[in-house]
């Protein structure tokens, strides 16, 4: 009960400070409006500082993955030279490089004569490409190239061009995985350029459908860098569109991925414009009434502009603060959009419920009061469950969940100040009864009967100072009374109630069954946009180039004493153990320096003459011996101390196998690294591809680390602004709810579980609060007493500004779908998806468990029978949950003074026999828990007759159906005071 009263009493103070604030604004609303305008110009020259970042390897692999330790071994160790001794099987990062994929136009075999001419002639094309450097010095691939054996690495089996019609004829046959050329003596590794071939029985080449090739370029310095990345461009630019006669030729380069994320960020700027087109007219169209005074068309343009000013404001801000902007943040104004006009939408809809004929003062305050609690927490919510993604390990949630948390606090404070003063402004000229659109002065409908058709259907409106209680003035909300009198009504029914838990039932077996479908990473193809030239260089890599993808570099590390049989037979028991993975290639593909020394030695022992047993003669044996020739790839492969004494380190590369997609990329590092921590040595395994392969690995635990992180934030701070723990559980059931249901139709969809889907399952926390919260609080706060009631109620205050916001919000994210992106298609469905599941969730699934199991069910409230001779109905106020304040249902009253009501009530079976009127006078402050209680005290029945000596139910209450507590203005004071002599 403690913790309960701490919560009313909370409540209670964010309701009193908020209606202070209200009354604040509507008396200096200016500032309001001027003050955030100039803030957010000053903020936005911030943009002038904006530093993007690009780097896939650092956006979308996780800061805590294994990938980055073990490339800082293995860079410790061992340093690839690209000036003199590189070779790409030992590349620690990616560098600068040309790769091409080529494949025959008409489908057919690459083997024949033809075909290699214009393969060798689209390489001489690649050779000769001109780059300025150094001013005006021109530079070719020959002058740029990795080198080594002191000249570029080739890709050497274009050099079977002389032999190919002798192949093609039959004559000569390219045995297959290694061959040795019988004029050149050069050694070709096919599966190293050859994808899609075809053997026969003798393992000897038939067809090859695809030909990869690599230009790899020096990039020892920055200087180098720069020219690799001028050559790249060069080089994407000469193969745009150009035929190469009987070939097609699919490109890539290092910076492909880089300049994609760029081109992503590009692809959504041009549908800025139309969702602010569209969200413009979607607001001003949504809060038009045929009341012409009470329609707000600019109020919607104001929610607008807000959402826009707060997200500049925040986005100048960080880049002032120097933190990088990458291309997903572009997702974010379209986000802003929708929370921002759902925001302005909610206090919208709490102006409406108050009564027309308070002061502006007044109204403001109530509707502050009402709806700017509801708009706090569920800001609160959106903004932890943001910045909850800035404990994820991968860089791009960090940078965009900071951006779009900050951005959703900005929105929060531009509402409740900018769009404040905007509707406080509004509200001036409804009680001046100009029109809303032209801002002219017009009639109401009363005093309008004689006016033309044309001015009576656009010019009318607001109520007759003469007579502002009369009907014809005081018309409701026909949307607003829908979700009350009809959806409402249906949801009360036990029919109604069975069938929403049925469905929810057939939802969340639906959604648990997608969970099970859920596929892990994000591929690399799908940070290009969809017609991007890399499109068809991925499909054919992976038609053709997963039979033998990648080249694992196995590092020793520490104390290992090489010359003691014992470690030579462990170590080459660790190379089986490797050989021997479902992933890898077998003994005859792997490169290693231990099993080629100790097959020299056991070959040459007759002649060799070479003591071994002790270390040092071990290391000076092998240097001297073994790894002293030229070209010797294994010389890469062992590091010396410094006086060649002992090895510090040594490497064996293994090749894998049949590895077809990104789950079996996972599994093949987790089988690599599994058998390197349970070996005795130190052992690290290693490739370039394992910095983007550790996101498979850590994106499920990561993203349900932080969605129940949020979600238990989310579940802390409900119980906080709701004050009714019960509720609380109930807006944490959805939430689970929601997020289990955007999980399971997001793959079901066809999202994978990535860092971008990862940012929006951290979003939909925030999203899933939104709606249940507003729902939730506004069932708690009814002043009506039965559960049927608080239904129709919290439906008629939120069902409008519920579906408003999700459409907003689905239409602030529409254009996104129309973009070449998986990222931003990606952020379309998931907020989709969200959005959707919220709106149902909060109109027809959480009314009904709180209707079932909420506040207040486990009481009943009791009614006596009408009787056909009494025209009034006794009821017992007291009744309901005591844990809830009793909320007194519209009675007829006398106005005595501001702060006094006098209640009418008739007392049967008196002592004279006859009825005996009887008075109570309580405070019009009704939230009192203490005054609920006396007045219980007081009066054990009140009898509500038609009508009473004192004001009509009309003239007493809003013609919105919303009960007014307090009564403010000169105005209004006096004519209720005037109303209750009249009633004496």
């Amino acid at each position: 009960m403690g913790c309960i009263e701490w919560q009313r009493k909370f409540d209670a103070f964010l309701n009193g400070l908020f209606n202070r604030l209200g009354r604040n604004i509507a008396n200096h609303y200016g500032y309001f409006i001027v003050v955030p305008v100039f803030i957010t110009i000053a903020l936005a020259t911030g943009f002038q500082r904006i530093s993007y970042e690009d780097d896939p390897e650092y956006l979308f692999s996780p800061t805590t993955g294994y990938a980055r330790s073990e490339r800082e071994v293995i860079e410790a160790n061992f340093f690839l030279n690209f000036s003199s001794s590189f070779h790409p099987s030992r590349l620690t990062r990616s560098g600068r490089f040309a790769r091409l994929i080529i494949t025959a136009k008409d489908n057919g075999t690459l083997l024949r004569s033809h075909v290699w001419d214009d393969i060798v002639s689209l390489d001489r094309t690649i050779h000769s490409l001109n780059i300025t450097v150094d001013g005006n010095k021109l530079a070719q691939y020959e002058d740029l190239c990795s080198i080594w054996d002191g000249k570029c690495l080739e890709n050497n089996v274009l050099h079977l061009q002389n032999s190919m019609p002798f192949i093609e004829n039959g004559t000569l046959g390219l045995s297959f995985p290694l061959m040795l050329d019988p004029v050149t003596y050069e050694t070709y590794i096919f599966p190293y350029f050859f994808g899609g071939t075809v053997l026969d029985d003798d393992s000897v080449i038939e067809s090859v459908q695809a030909l990869s090739v690599y230009y790899w370029l020096r990039t020892n310095t920055q200087e180098e860098k720069e020219k690799g990345t001028r050559w790249e461009t060069a080089l994407l630019e000469a193969l745009q569109d150009r035929d190469f006669g009987s070939i097609d030729v699919a490109r890539f380069v290092s910076r492909t991925l880089e300049t994609e994320l760029e081109n992503n960020t590009n692809s959504v700027v041009p549908y800025f414009v139309v969702t602010i087109v569209i969200i413009v007219v979607f607001s001003v169209c949504s809060v038009m009434m045929s009341d012409w005074v009470r329609t707000k068309p600019w109020v919607g343009l104001a929610s607008v502009i807000s959402a826009a000013l707060s997200c500049f404001s925040a986005f100048g801000l960080l880049m002032y603060l120097g933190l990088k902007f990458i291309g997903i943040n572009m997702a974010s104004p379209f986000l802003m959009l929708g929370i921002g006009i759902d925001n302005s939408f909610v206090m919208l809809a709490a102006w409406r419920r108050t009564r027309l004929q308070d002061p502006v003062p007044v109204r403001m305050a109530e509707t502050f009061s009402e709806a700017a609690v509801g708009i706090t927490i569920t800001s609160i919510t959106d903004i932890i469950s943001f910045y909850t993604g800035v404990v994820s390990p991968f860089p791009s949630v960090q940078i965009f969940c900071i951006y779009t948390g900050t951005a959703v606090a900005f929105t929060y404070i531009w509402n409740i100040t900018f769009f404040g003063g905007c509707l406080a402004l509004a509200g001036y000229m409804e009680a001046d009864q100009r029109h809303g659109v032209t801002c002219h002065k017009v009639k109401p409908n009363s005093e309008a009967v004689t006016a033309g058709w044309w001015y009576r259907t656009f010019c009318t409106g607001g109520i007759n100072k003469e007579d502002p209680w009369n009907t014809e003035d005081n018309q409701n909300h026909s949307f607003m009374v829908f979700f009350r009198d009809v959806v409402a009504r249906h949801l009360n029914r036990p029919v109604i109630k069975g069938v929403v838990l049925a469905v929810f039932v057939v939802y969340m077996l639906v959604a648990c069954w997608g969970c099970t479908m859920v596929k892990e990473g994000l591929e690399r193809r799908k940070l290009s946009r969809d017609d991007s030239y890399s499109v068809n260089f991925y499909n054919l890599e992976d038609k053709y180039f997963r039979e033998f993808p990648y080249r694992v570099q196995v590092v020793i590390t520490g104390d290992v004493n090489y010359s003691n049989p014992e470690t030579q037979k462990d170590l080459l028991d660790l190379h089986k153990k490797f050989e021997s993975l479902p992933y890898s290639a077998g003994p005859l593909y792997t490169e290693s320096w231990l099993r080629g020394w100790l097959s020299f030695l056991r070959i040459n022992e007759d002649y060799l003459g070479v003591n071994i047993t002790s270390e040092k003669d071990f290391c000076s044996a092998l240097k001297e011996t073994y790894l002293g020739g030229p070209a010797n790839v294994y010389a890469l492969d062992v590091k010396f101390n410094e006086d060649n004494s002992r090895i510090l380190a040594s490497r064996f590369v293994i090749q894998t196998h049949n590895i077809r997609d990104a789950n079996a990329d996972k599994d093949m590092m987790e089988a690599f690294r599994k058998v390197a921590f349970e070996s005795k040595f130190k052992v690290t395994v290693y490739n370039v591809f394992f910095i983007y392969f550790d996101q498979y690995v850590l994106v499920r635990t990561t993203s349900i680390q932080d969605i129940c992180i949020a979600a238990f934030i989310m579940l802390f701070i409900s119980l906080i602004f709701i004050p009714n723990p019960l509720c609380s559980i109930w807006v944490a059931f959805s939430i689970a709810s929601i997020e289990v249901g955007v999980v399971g139709y997001m793959a079901l969809w066809g999202v994978n579980l990535d860092s971008i889907s990862m940012i929006n399952l951290i979003m939909c926390i925030g999203f899933s609060v939104d709606f249940t919260a507003h729902i939730s609080y506004a069932y708690i706060a009814a002043k009506v007493r039965t559960r049927e009631e608080r239904v129709q109620e919290c439906l008629y205050s939120l069902g409008v500004p519920i579906i408003q916001g999700g459409l907003s919000t689905i239409l602030g994210v529409a254009a996104l779908i129309l973009a070449p992106s998986y990222i931003f298609i990606t952020f379309f469905k998931t907020v989709f998806l969200v959005i959707v599941f919220g709106v149902l969730h909060g109109l027809f699934l959480l009314p009904v468990l709180l209707s079932l199991l909420g506040p207040g069910t486990c009481k009943k409230t009791k009614a006596d029978d009408d009787t056909s001779s009494s025209p009034s109905t006794t009821v017992d106020t007291c009744q309901g949950d005591p844990s809830e304040p009793q909320i007194l249902q519209p009675q007829p009253v006398t106005i005595v003074n501001r702060d006094t009501i006098v209640y009418h009530a008739s007392s049967e079976n008196s002592e004279d026999g006859g009825d005996r009127s009887s008075t109570s006078g309580v405070s019009l402050d009704s939230r009192s828990s203490k005054d609920d209680k006396r007045l219980c005290d007081e009066t054990d029945s009140i009898q509500v007759p038609e009508q009473s000596n004192g004001l009509p139910i009309l003239e007493v209450y809003s013609n919105m159906g919303y009960v007014s507590d307090d009564l403010d203005g000169e105005e209004d004071v006096q004519r209720s005071q005037s109303e209750a002599s009249a009633g004496r």
